[in-house]
C-alpha cells in the first residue's frame, strides 16, 4: 500500500496530539495530589505545615498567593479561588452596599469562602485600613489620629487603642489593618503628616511596637503591616512623581547615615514586635522606587534586620518602576517585594510572573520564598483553623471603646499657650461664646480614613459627639452657651470666654499636600469677630499637622493643639473644663515659617529655631480624678 505525502502529515498531527494528551495527563502537568497532606493539623508547628503546603502546590498557586486585589476590581467570585488570589482589600471607600457591620462581615464572607472552596483552600487576607479605628463602618469607634496619639507619649494607651481597633476590625471579618505608620516627617507640608506617631525615631518606633503588640498579641489577631518602608515622610518639596501631588511620593535624599540613625530604628523596633508584615512607600530613595531596591527590601531589610514576615507593595505602587508591567513586576518581585497591591488587573499580573519564570527572570526559589512568608503569616493568624462561631458586633462602636477613645483625646491635646492660667475653665462660666468651621463638624474633628478615604463632613456618624456638644454637656445649668460658626453674635455684650474650634477640612495623602498650612481666611474671620465680643479668647486648631500661626498666636490668651481627635468630642471638653489635667507633649517640632521646612531637627541656629520645639507642652492639675477607662 503506498502512503501519500497528505497521509503522513495527517498521521503526524495524530501522534502530536496523543503525546500531547499524554503529557497533559501525565503526572509532571497535574497538580501534586493531597493525598498525605498535613498542613491542615493545626498541632502541628507552623513552619511543618508551610512547608507541607508548598509541597502541594503548583507555580500557578503560589503565584497567586502574591496578589493583594482590590476589592471592587474582582470580576467573578469564582475568580478568587480560580486563581488562589492571596489578599483582598478595601481601600478607604471600597465599603459594601449595605455599609453596616451586618453588611461588612457578609462581604468578606464571601471572599473568604470563595478562597476556602479552591483545590487546597487557602483563605484569603481581606485588609483595610483601620488608621485610627475601623473608620470604614459608620458605628465605629474613630480614635486620635496616630499624631495625637503621640502627643500622649503613652505606649500602653496605644496599645489598648490597637487591640480596640483589632476587635471591630475582626468583627466585620477583616484580618489584616495597614497600620502603623512608622514615618518621620519633616515637611509640615505633606499631606500625611498624622498618620505618623513623631518625628523622632524613638517615640515612633516605642509607639509602633506598642501597636503592633496590640493588633497581633491576642488570639484572635490582626496583622499589622508597619509602613511606609522606607523614607517616606522626608521626601523633597515638587519631586513627587504624581502630577497632581508636590510631596507625597516624592523623592527621599538617599543618605546612608539617616537611614541607619533615623529611618531604620522604628522599624527595627517593628520587627521585634513580630510585624508580620511591613509595606513600602511610593517614594524614591535617590533614583530608584523603595519598591525597585534590592538593596532597602533584601539585604537591608530581609538579611541585616531579619524581617521574616512578608513584604507587600503600597497601592499600585510597582508599576511606576518600569514602562511596561511585566518589566515593573520582575523588578519589584527580585527586589524582595513578596506580595503586590495591584490593585486591578490580577489576571496580567499572574501571566506576567508565570512568564517571567517560564523565561528565568525570577527564579522559583524567589517565589517560594515570597509564598512562604505569606503562608507562615496566614498560619501565624488562625486562618487555616478558624470555626464560624457567632460574631459578637456589639463590640464596634461599644461603650468601652468610646470611653477609651475620649480618654486618649484628652492625653492627646497639647495646650500650647495658657495666658493668666485661663484654662481649665470654671463649669459655671456666666456666658461662653464659640465659633469657627470645626466647632460643630464630627467630620473635620475625624479627618480622612473615616468612611470616606477623604473623610466625611458634617454631623452623620452615628453615635459621635461633636467638641460643641462636649462642652454643652460639660457647663453647669446656668452657664449660657452660643454658638455660631462665622462668629456673629446678635447681642453686643461682651461674653467672659469666647472659645474658636478651627481648623483644617479632612484630606488624605498627596491631596493634602499645601505650600502653606495654616488657617483658612473664614476661620480666620471668625477668630476675629469672636475676639472682638469676648474678654478671654482660647483657639482649638482641629488639625493634622502643625499650622503657622506666628503671626496670629499673640492675640490669642489660650491655645490647645487638638489634632484630629475623632468622634468623642467630649474628651476636648473634659480637659477644657478640668475634668482631666492638660499633659500632652508636642510629637513633632513646630516650624516658624515655611521657610524653615523641610524641618532639620539638628540644626541648632537661631534661625531654625521653631515656634515649639518637640515636647513642649504646657500642664494644668485636674480639678477632678476620675478612673482610667482602661
Amino acid at each position: 500500500m503506498q502512503i501519500s505525502p497528505s497521509h503522513v502529515i495527517h498521521l503526524l498531527f495524530i501522534a502530536a496530539g496523543i503525546v500531547a494528551l499524554v503529557l497533559v495527563a501525565s503526572p509532571r502537568n497535574m497538580p501534586p495530589s493531597l493525598n498525605g497532606a498535613i498542613y491542615g493539623d493545626e498541632t502541628l508547628p507552623i513552619d511543618a505545615r508551610v512547608n507541607d503546603l508548598l509541597v502541594h502546590m503548583t507555580l500557578e498557586e503560589k503565584i497567586g498567593q502574591m496578589a493583594l486585589v482590590e476589592k471592587n476590581s474582582v470580576h467573578e467570585l469564582d475568580d478568587v479561588a480560580t486563581y488562589g488570589l492571596g489578599a483582598i482589600l478595601s481601600g478607604a471607600g471600597g465599603k459594601p452596599e449595605n455599609n453596616t457591620p451586618e453588611g461588612w462581615r457578609a462581604m468578606i464572607g464571601q471572599f473568604t469562602n470563595a478562597s476556602r472552596s479552591s483545590r487546597i483552600g487557602i483563605p484569603i487576607l481581606y485588609g483595610v485600613d483601620a488608621n485610627h479605628g475601623n473608620g470604614n463602618v459608620p458605628d465605629a469607634t474613630i480614635f486620635p489620629h496616630a499624631l495625637g496619639l503621640g502627643a500622649t507619649r503613652d505606649p500602653e494607651l496605644v496599645e489598648h487603642i490597637a487591640r480596640a481597633t483589632a476587635e471591630e476590625s475582626l468583627a466585620t471579618g477583616a484580618q489584616w489593618n495597614f497600620s502603623p505608620s512608622l514615618d518621620l516627617p519633616t515637611d509640615i507640608r505633606w499631606g500625611r503628616i498624622y498618620e505618623a506617631f513623631s518625628d523622632d525615631p524613638e517615640l515612633a518606633g516605642e509607639l509602633g511596637a506598642a501597636y503592633i503588640r496590640g493588633l497581633q498579641e491576642f488570639t484572635p489577631a490582626v496583622a499589622a503591616a508597619a509602613k511606609h518602608y522606607i523614607g517616606a515622610g522626608s521626601m523633597a518639596w515638587q519631586t513627587s512623581s504624581n502630577k497632581d501631588f508636590f510631596i507625597d511620593q516624592g523623592i527621599t535624599p538617599p543618605d546612608e547615615k539617616t537611614l541607619r540613625d533615623a529611618y531604620l530604628p522604628p522599624f527595627q523596633r517593628a520587627i521585634e514586635a513580630n510585624a508580620l508584615s511591613i509595606m513600602t512607600g511610593l517614594n524614591a530613595w535617590g533614583d530608584t522606587k523603595v519598591s525597585a531596591s534590592r538593596y532597602l527590601l533584601t539585604d537591608v531589610l530581609k538579611n541585616e534586620l531579619h524581617f521574616n514576615g512578608f513584604v507587600v507593595s503600597d497601592w499600585y505602587g510597582i508599576y511606576e518602576i518600569a514602562p511596561g508591567t511585566y518589566d515593573s513586576t520582575v523588578t519589584a518581585i527580585n527586589a524582595g517585594v513578596d506580595m503586590v497591591m495591584l490593585p486591578y488587573d490580577y489576571v496580567q499580573f499572574i501571566s506576567d510572573v508565570k512568564k517571567a519564570v517560564g523565561r528565568g527572570a525570577i527564579s522559583e526559589s524567589r517565589i517560594d520564598d515570597a509564598a512562604r512568608r505569606i503562608l507562615r503569616a496566614k498560619f501565624a493568624l488562625g486562618l487555616f483553623d478558624a470555626d464560624d462561631a457567632a460574631v459578637d458586633l456589639s463590640v464596634i462602636g461599644s461603650e468601652l471603646h468610646r470611653a477609651l477613645a475620649r480618654e486618649a483625646v484628652g492625653k492627646s491635646l497639647v495646650l500650647l499657650k495658657n495666658d493668666d492660667s485661663i484654662l481649665p475653665l470654671s463649669i459655671h462660666s456666666k456666658k461662653i461664646r464659640i465659633a469657627g468651621s470645626a466647632a460643630d463638624n464630627i467630620g473635620m474633628q475625624s479627618g480622612a480614613w473615616t468612611v470616606e478615604w477623604q473623610g466625611v463632613d458634617g454631623n452623620w456618624l452615628p453615635g459621635a459627639t461633636s467638641i460643641l456638644a462636649g462642652i454643652r454637656q460639660a457647663t453647669g445649668p446656668d452657664a449660657i452657651v452660643q454658638y455660631d460658626k462665622d462668629g456673629t453674635f446678635a447681642e453686643k455684650d461682651i461674653a467672659d470666654i469666647g472659645i474658636a474650634i478651627v481648623g483644617e477640612k479632612p484630606y488624605a495623602e498627596g491631596w493634602g499636600d499645601a505650600a502653606n498650612p495654616t488657617l483658612s481666611a473664614d476661620d480666620m474671620a471668625a477668630i476675629k469677630r469672636l475676639r472682638a465680643s469676648t474678654r478671654h479668647l482660647i483657639v482649638i486648631l482641629i488639625s493634622g499637622r502643625p499650622l503657622i500661626i506666628t503671626d496670629d498666636i499673640s492675640n490669642w490668651d489660650a491655645l490647645v493643639a487638638s489634632w484630629l481627635p475623632g468622634s468623642e468630642g467630649e474628651g476636648v471638653a473634659d480637659a477644657l473644663f478640668g475634668n482631666v489635667p492638660f499633659g500632652g507633649k508636642l510629637p513633632m517640632y513646630w516650624p516658624r515659617s515655611i521657610k524653615q521646612l523641610p524641618f532639620d531637627w539638628t540644626d541648632s541656629s537661631a534661625s531654625a529655631r521653631p515656634l515649639f520645639p518637640r515636647g513642649f507642652g504646657l500642664t494644668t492639675e485636674s480639678l477632678k480624678n476620675p478612673k482610667s477607662n482602661r
